[in-house]
């Protein structure tokens, strides 16, 4: 897999969402889960 500059927006949504998910709160959740599932759409996973 390559790195191209339409990549970079999906990836620092999955790792701010791993990061918001280490420190739970509520609203912590419903941002982290936004910004995995984003990310994941982004990187083409799931269509």
């Amino acid at each position: 897999m390559s790195v191209s500059v339409a990549n970079i927006q999906p990836i620092v949504a999955l790792i701010a969402g791993v990061l918001i998910l280490v420190m739970p709160r509520l609203l912590n959740f419903i941002v982290a889960i936004y910004l995995i599932l984003v990310g994941i759409i982004g990187l083409g996973l799931i269509k």
